[in-house]
């Protein structure tokens, strides 16, 4: 299976409304919690995360891996997402050797803004002045 053979009910944009296991409060600190299914520099975005995903179809819906930063330390995760009959995606992100949630995210626009690319370690330490 190639990306083009993703259910098209799955691509767009994907704002995360709500989460299981991690609070709500704070899923939008670098704005507005969102998921990318494009098929072109898919991105994810929520809480303190950053990070570029890879969406492949499965027989159910799709899978996807994701490499990014949690602030400025890099992390890594995988994930599975199935539409819903309820119109909304349903899906599981892991990290890697950490924790895992389920979430539910509703269909949005593109953001004006483009979601900014996950920061690296040296960030952390170069002077913002």
């Amino acid at each position: 299976m190639s990306s083009s053979d993703l259910n098209a009910d799955l691509y767009g944009w994907w704002r995360i409304i709500e989460t299981s296991q991690w609070v709500s409060e704070g899923l939008d600190d670098l704005g507005p919690a969102i998921l990318s299914i494009t098929g072109h520099a898919d991105r994810l975005r929520m809480h303190c995360l950053l990070a570029y995903v890879n969406v492949r179809p499965t027989k159910n819906g799709a899978s996807f891996s994701w490499n990014g930063a949690w602030e400025y330390d890099q992390m890594s995760g995988t994930g599975s997402l199935k539409f819903g009959k309820d119109g909304k995606l349903h899906g599981r992100i892991k990290i890697k050797d950490s924790d895992s949630s389920t979430f539910i995210a509703e269909r949005t626009s593109q953001p004006t803004e483009p979601i900014p690319d996950p920061p690296s370690y040296r960030d952390k330490w170069t002077r913002r002045w």
